[in-house]
């Protein structure tokens, strides 16, 4: 018989008590901001009210940052993408508040999501920030930097488009960083190896500020598609 092999997860699903708001946003405003997704591929075009550049961001956590970049660059498109329930109930319920016209959630895996339902070529941009570093050696095939998720990723972003991630984990930092460089389709936006300096428009989070009072660095990684 042959053996079936178990799909390897980055993620978690967290479970917990919703408050009102987050169930809002998971409900009655679902429609305004979440995307249910096709059996094919989802039509960015029809997504969104205004035709312009589109940034991908995975594993947004609670959203604080993706809400603020959605904020102040209203001449972009946001797409986030996250299992966390309390996180994308949150992110809705305040992206409702803001009345904001460019973000769109999905509340899916963000690997099946964009074999599945995202054509090549759709992103000037590709986020994420502060990943599960998964810091037990053990673990180390669970975090989501690998070849084969670069490869996806560099399928779905635009000639000359940027991928830009964050993490607090020096070990991560320097995965990061080994795996991007090898990469033929990815060049550092600075010379090799240089992590970048946080560029304005990447927010710094509550979760950020927590880890600098522990004495965490904070490593960002800014490459360009070629």
């Amino acid at each position: 018989m042959e053996k079936i092999r178990r799909k390897i997860q980055s993620f978690v699903r967290r479970s917990g008590r919703l408050t009102e708001g987050q169930k809002s946003g998971l409900n009655e405003l679902w429609p305004d901001f979440g995307v249910d997704l096709p059996k094919g591929k989802i039509d960015l075009t029809a997504l969104f009210d205004q035709q312009q550049a589109t940034v991908l961001e995975i594993g947004f956590g609670n959203g604080d940052s993706l809400l603020a970049m959605a904020i102040n660059t209203p001449d972009k498109n946001f797409l986030g993408i996250e299992v966390y329930e309390a996180g994308v109930g949150r992110l809705i319920n305040e992206a409702n508040k803001h009345k904001l016209t460019n973000l769109k959630i999905i509340k899916d895996d963000a690997v099946e999501v964009l074999k599945c339902h995202i054509e090549d070529n759709s992103f000037e941009a590709f986020q994420l920030f502060f990943p599960d570093p998964w810091h037990k050696k053990k673990h180390h095939k669970r975090r989501i930097i690998q070849r084969d998720f670069l490869d996806l990723i560099s399928s779905k972003l635009q000639s000359g488009g940027t991928i830009h991630m964050a993490t607090d984990w020096k070990n991560y930092a320097e995965h990061m960083m080994k795996t991007l460089e090898a990469h033929p389709h990815f060049k550092n936006s600075l010379s090799a190896h240089n992590y970048s300096v946080r560029p304005e428009h990447r927010p710094i989070t509550k979760f950020e500020r927590r880890g600098e009072r522990l004495g965490h660095g904070v490593w960002d990684l800014i490459f360009i598609k070629e």
